[in-house]
């Protein structure tokens, strides 16, 4: 039996967040064991922003509009994991991230701050590398919470 009830959307939530956590630990773990043996964090660079550019030709619609795209990236369950708010235009899709459960996990395993920050900048290679696919689109990114700020700022503007 599915109910849809607040305490069962939160459950999910919380159940969506910690698969992210745990592939953010999964992140953390390879990196770390591929700079045992002496590499640095290109593989990882080079890795997830593959990774973005394959969903952003395989999972989205080829378009030039934010408005199509917006929907498709930012789903009721993304928007919810990260306490997003989220503003669109012709001109730009501005999203502010006011949590983020890779970050939670990552505290979780270190207190290294300046790997934190390496950390969240390759993972934020994904979304570089879905905006790549775009020609109409350029990705920004702002403040993140891993920097010490309360929100992360991502931004996909329209070139012009």
């Amino acid at each position: 039996m599915i109910t849809n009830n607040a305490s069962d959307r939160g459950q999910h939530i919380k159940d969506l967040r910690d698969a992210i956590e745990h592939r953010a630990t999964w992140f953390y773990y390879l990196v770390e064991e591929a700079q045992k043996r002496g590499l640095g964090y290109d593989f990882a660079r080079d890795a997830i922003r593959g990774c973005g550019c394959f969903h952003g030709k395989n999972k989205y619609t080829n378009t030039e509009d934010l408005k199509t795209f917006a929907p498709e990236f930012i789903t009721d369950n993304v928007r919810n994991i990260f306490e997003m708010d989220v503003n669109v235009t012709d001109e730009a899709m501005k999203i502010e991230f006011h949590y983020c459960p890779l970050v939670s996990a990552w505290k979780k395993l270190t207190n290294d701050e300046e790997k934190i920050e390496i950390l969240c900048d390759i993972a934020m290679d994904g979304d570089r590398g879905i905006a790549d696919q775009f020609e109409a689109f350029e990705f920004e990114l702002g403040k993140t919470i891993a920097k010490g700020n309360d929100i992360c700022e991502v931004c996909f503007r329209k070139v012009k």
